[in-house]
């Protein structure tokens, strides 16, 4: 059992979600789904809370209702290998959602996420500024982030 947990509260949509972001992530399933009994001020039978796991990440999740909504202080930061999978989670995520800049998405429950190559951090830690630098301006012009484009960024002096 992980120590700490995630914590999500969504709006009457927590098994919708959960089977959303499942499908979405390989090596990931539901663990469970609490339901409601009988007697209490929630219809019997709806889902009231879920555990699930994406990609080994345990997540719990609520019917909370309308009080708290997500924000971007809070993101779920996605390290992709490759253009194929950072254009699968950005697709994926972002259907019926709200892209963002640099990176950012909001999914369509409001839950923002950051798809990222993990080649990003080696590019903006080189040791040379001006190579950051670039990347940084790149990065900056795009939505969906384009590991072509930020490449060409960093090896822009090499070109010369």
């Amino acid at each position: 059992m992980q120590k700490i947990t995630p914590f999500l509260w969504f709006d009457g949509k927590v098994e919708e979600a959960a089977r959303f972001y499942t499908s979405i992530f390989p090596h990931s399933e539901i663990k469970n789904l609490t339901r409601a009994p009988e007697g209490i001020p929630v219809p019997a039978g709806e889902v009231m809370s879920a555990t699930f796991v994406l990609e080994g990440q345990e997540f719990m999740a609520l019917n909370g209702g309308p009080q708290f909504q997500f924000n971007e202080s809070v993101s779920f930061f996605i390290r992709c290998e490759t253009q194929e999978e950072i254009d699968r989670y950005w697709e994926a995520l972002s259907e019926g959602g709200q892209p963002g800049r640099c990176g950012w998405l909001k999914d369509r429950y409001g839950l923002s996420w950051q798809v990222v190559p993990t080649a990003l951090d080696e590019m903006l830690k080189a040791g040379d500024p001006e190579k950051s630098k670039r990347v940084m301006q790149a990065l900056m012009q795009m939505d969906k982030l384009d590991m072509a484009g930020l490449e060409e960024a960093y090896h822009l002096e090499a070109a010369r």
